[in-house]
């Protein structure tokens, strides 16, 4: 079983993300820690296969967590899960060596895809390890363990209930236009249903690729209005 700690200071998030965890295979909650002296404890104590780190945690800067585990944890890894979504702060975390970054709220199906990744990986690297050798490994080796060829291939998550192909279609099409646009007209234009229009329009709502608002007409009740985001 991989043993993971979950460190995060809103214990209401740390129960969910407890709960989403034992639901996949292969995977223990081993503890729970809510602030930087709990965890440094947990970390000595436990020694987790796997850190669940949020960025903000009361008593340490979570950047400082994550390098104290990266010095003094060796063969433990880490994913970020946090709100904050800077680019700057994406970029220091994968310059740290996290193995993903996942935005909050976490969404089951997001996490279930990255813990089924890392579970590949530690198999992986398990199955070449002998005890007391340092093993030397071919590129192709190399390529499996740092999931290259996945990459390669265009195989990027999208959650369930969304198809690439709809998502594609979709999205090409609202590119051409540079008027603001609703379920409706997509549905229409694309002769797909409004639900499934409105549900592909706010999923790239949530990938801000997208922003919504309501337009309040003369009669019944407001439309909502979706627009490209602009960079």
């Amino acid at each position: 079983m991989i043993q993971v700690l979950i460190v995060e200071d809103d214990i209401r998030n740390a129960e969910i993300n407890r709960r989403f965890v034992e639901k996949i295979d292969g995977y223990e909650v081993s503890g729970i820690a809510t602030d930087g002296r709990q965890a440094n404890d947990l970390l000595e104590i436990l020694k987790p296969d796997l850190v669940l780190l949020d960025l903000f945690v009361p008593d340490v800067n979570g950047f400082e967590l994550l390098r104290h585990i990266k010095l003094n944890h060796l063969r433990t890894d880490m994913i970020m899960i946090t709100a904050a979504k800077e680019l700057n702060t994406v970029r220091e975390a994968i310059r740290e060596g996290v193995f993903d970054y996942i935005v909050k709220p976490v969404i089951f199906d997001r996490l279930q895809s990255t813990l089924q990744k890392y579970k590949s990986f530690r198999d992986n690297l398990d199955s070449l390890e002998k005890p007391g050798m340092n093993i030397m490994v071919d590129q192709y080796k190399i390529d499996e363990l740092l999931r290259t060829n996945d990459m390669e291939k265009g195989r990027f998550f999208v959650p369930k209930g969304i198809d690439q192909l709809t998502l594609d279609k979709i999205t090409n099409y609202i590119h051409t236009t540079k008027e603001a646009f609703t379920a409706e007209q997509i549905s229409v234009a694309l002769g797909v249903s409004r639900s499934t229009s409105r549900r592909y329009l706010e999923y790239l709502v949530s990938l801000d690729q997208v922003s919504a608002d309501l337009s309040y007409g003369t009669v019944g009740r407001p439309e909502r209005v979706y627009r490209i985001t602009r960079r």
